[in-house]
């Protein structure tokens, strides 16, 4: 009998020692300090970043090299039923595409707009019964004004111009990679083709905005902080659509997009510059040597764009009239206009954004 309270009396001691251990842990862990509401907004905007680069450079890559893997498993079923959606669905992003309200409104877009952060300027109003070309410039690296102005509701786009549907263009080539193409879509991004530009200029009633970033991937090559370099001197093609559906021309320009990354400048003339622009030719986008900050410091270099102030200025409408074989002399006129109309609107803020009064925009 007496073995057995010794037995009860150690059976719960333990208890009391256990606590004994615990308490001091948890003093120590309610001592230690809490992250600042700072850090953990600075966290949530870098994660923000993050996931908006790899799935820009990897999602569409990614979900290819899966669906080819299930095929030879016993989940081949689900890339062929998506391969047969893909071509069932082909049209559809030269046709509109199929936007979701509610991705645009994603909070994770107001953590990406702070981490820059990003901010939109309107200075004319945008009536909702005409369309609309808005010129972005400049290109930049990965175009960061222009998604987050035209894409997602972070910076009060619709706000500012009530009635007014945003699309932004890029390569139609991004349309083809599966998952990736559902992903543009839904936030209202369309390949860069006539097809694509005119269903929305003329099968989708009034009020649509078609942001093209008219330089495109060579511009990207010419990317650096301090130089704000356009090619836009040959680039017409955009004029003429507009004059062909009788859309209005809006110039836009990004202070700022140039300096988010550091970007390795070959050249003209050089072998590498030659490569870069061959392959540009050949598949649509050009291969930049560039880099930003690392994931865990600013000081350590990556891939993620660096945190600087990026102002996107919507600039005045150049009125245009709906001419269906436009002469070549009719594009040129309005191509001067517009280019006077950006060089404006590029004079009157740069001194308010960041740049200097004697820094010129180059036009090539």
């Amino acid at each position: 009998q007496q073995d057995g309270i010794c037995a009860c009396s150690a059976a719960v001691s333990l208890p009391t020692g256990s606590r004994a251990s615990v308490q001091p842990a948890l003093r120590t862990l309610l001592a230690a300090p809490w992250p600042s509401q700072r850090a953990v907004r600075s966290w949530l905007q870098l994660l923000a970043v993050l996931q908006w680069v790899l799935s820009f450079l990897l999602l569409g890559t990614v979900s290819l090299l899966v669906l080819i893997y299930l095929v030879f498993t016993r989940f081949w079923p689900i890339s062929a039923l998506y391969l047969a959606w893909i071509i069932f669905d082909w049209d559809t992003p030269e046709e509109g595409g199929r936007r979701l309200p509610c991705l645009r409104r994603w909070s994770v877009w107001r953590h990406f707009r702070d981490y820059f952060p990003v901010k939109l300027v309107k200075t004319h109003d945008l009536s909702p019964s005409h369309n609309y070309i808005i010129g972005s410039h400049p290109h930049g690296i990965l175009c960061v004004g222009a998604f987050c102005n035209f894409i997602t509701g972070s910076t009060g786009f619709g706000e500012m111009f009530p009635g007014i549907r945003p699309f932004l263009t890029t390569l139609a080539g991004n349309f083809r990679l599966p998952i990736f193409r559902e992903y543009l879509m839904s936030g209202g991004l369309c390949p860069v083709t006539r097809r694509a530009i005119g269903y929305l200029l003329s099968k989708n009633g009034t009020g649509n905005a078609v942001a093209i970033v008219i330089g495109g991937a060579a511009e990207s090559l010419s990317c650096r902080p301090g130089v704000t370099t356009l090619i836009l001197k040959n680039r017409k093609g955009f004029v003429r659509m507009a004059l062909q559906h009788g859309a209005y021309l809006v110039p836009s320009f990004s202070f700022g997009e140039n300096d988010l990354f550091r970007q390795v400048v070959f050249e003209e003339g050089s072998w590498m510059r030659s490569i870069q622009q061959r392959f540009q030719k050949i598949m649509g986008f050009a291969p930049c040597v560039f880099y930003g900050r690392g994931l865990t410091s600013v000081r350590s270099r990556g891939f993620l764009p660096y945190a600087r102030p990026i102002t996107t200025v919507v600039g005045e409408p150049v009125m245009v009239p709906k001419i269906e074989d436009p002469s070549c002399e009719v594009v040129d006129m309005y191509h001067e206009m517009y280019i006077r109309s950006l060089l404006k609107l590029f004079n009157e803020n740069k001194t308010k954004y960041g740049l200097a009064e004697t820094d010129e925009l180059r036009i090539l």
